[in-house]
């Protein structure tokens, strides 16, 4: 099996699709069977209702114009920063009384991922579930049940399964968000 990674200047490759490069908290936990439809069903919900919430998130980030129509805008817009301030504030304090991995680089997609497991790598062919933890202030990790394909050089190379194409839509949509803000980044500092 050839490297399925291919890093192409601001852009990242993985299986022939965009990927998602970050250094992220990540575990991977052997499983002997896999779960019935009514578990990975649940897993599907939690996983959606996960991705929406980061992008609700990095959404909030992004502070746009007052509207000037509207003699209120002003307001609302300064309430809602101090409540997502709020919501940051809380999730980072859930957060820091959980216990989670060591961040560790990542790449990955819909259709899997490749991390450099350590310790815990599993052995070729396991089948398990790939715990991600997309951000400080979400105290629960995305959960994807995953195949090891490969261990080579230290890196572990995941193949996602059953993951429903609702998750895989939005897993693509966050990476396309985090790949186009990486771009912005990397011009910018070009720029300065």
């Amino acid at each position: 099996m050839g490297r399925p990674v291919i890093e192409q200047g601001d852009t990242v490759i993985l299986r022939n699709e965009l990927a998602y490069i970050d250094c992220l908290p990540v575990s991977f936990f052997v499983g002997k069977d896999a779960p019935d439809a009514a578990v990975r069903a649940n897993m599907a919900e939690h996983n959606l209702r996960l991705l929406q919430a980061s992008a609700a998130l990095e959404e909030h980030g992004q502070i746009d114009k007052a509207d000037d129509n509207s003699p209120n805008s002003a307001d609302l817009m300064r309430m809602e920063q101090k409540i997502n301030l709020l919501l940051d504030v809380a999730g980072y304090l859930l957060a820091a009384s959980q216990s989670r991995p060591q961040p560790t680089p990542i790449r990955l997609n819909a259709l899997g991922a490749v991390w450099e497991a350590g310790a815990t790598t599993p052995a070729e062919g396991a089948t398990g579930v790939l715990n991600v933890y997309l951000r400080d202030c979400l105290v629960q990790p995305l959960q994807l049940l995953a195949k090891a394909v490969s261990v080579t050089d230290g890196e572990t190379h995941l193949e996602f399964e059953h993951l429903p194409d609702s998750v895989a839509h939005h897993l693509e949509k966050l990476v396309f968000r985090r790949h186009r803000r990486q771009i912005a980044g990397t011009r910018h500092a070009r720029r300065g």
